[in-house]
């Protein structure tokens, strides 16, 4: 018995069309996928923030454990790292103080602190990534109010 070895190589690969059919639907799934993915890092900077201003919160009530008052706007957060220069003064402050450094917000900014606060004895906040009061989204303000 002898082959027949006439007839012609198959062409090995993909058509256009077989190509095109792939584009297709790695298109669908980028449409998909895509927004979904874009959308993380703006979610991880408010729960960052929503961190730093719970650990923030929690060294301000160790600063009234000690001293019996919360730091007023003017010594602001700094109080809580090296002791306050203005009245009223911190006569039981706590030796190293109630945080090795004050964190900047997940966008480079520094908190906001206010005592009293229009939300509470103290609100430790910031204003998102826009940097001004208000706004939605990742320009929403995020502050100790939400945290609670």
């Amino acid at each position: 018995m002898s082959e027949d070895r006439t007839k012609p190589p198959r062409d090995a690969g993909f058509s256009l069309l077989e190509l095109m059919v792939v584009v297709v639907i790695l298109s669908i799934l980028a449409l998909v996928i895509v927004p979904r993915v874009i959308d993380r890092p703006d979610q991880a900077r408010a729960a960052r923030a929503q961190s730093d201003i719970a650990a923030i919160s929690s060294a301000v009530n160790l600063y009234r454990l000690d001293n019996f008052r919360y730091p007023t706007t003017e010594q602001g957060l700094a109080a809580l790292v090296s002791p306050p220069s203005s009245e009223p003064l911190a006569a039981n402050w706590a030796t190293g103080g109630y945080m090795d450094r004050l964190p900047q917000d997940p966008w480079g900014q520094a908190y906001q602190y206010l005592s009293p606060g229009v939300h509470g004895d103290f609100d430790v906040f910031t204003y998102g990534a826009d940097g001004t009061a208000g706004g939605t989204g990742a320009d929403a303000d995020i502050g100790s109010w939400s945290t609670q």
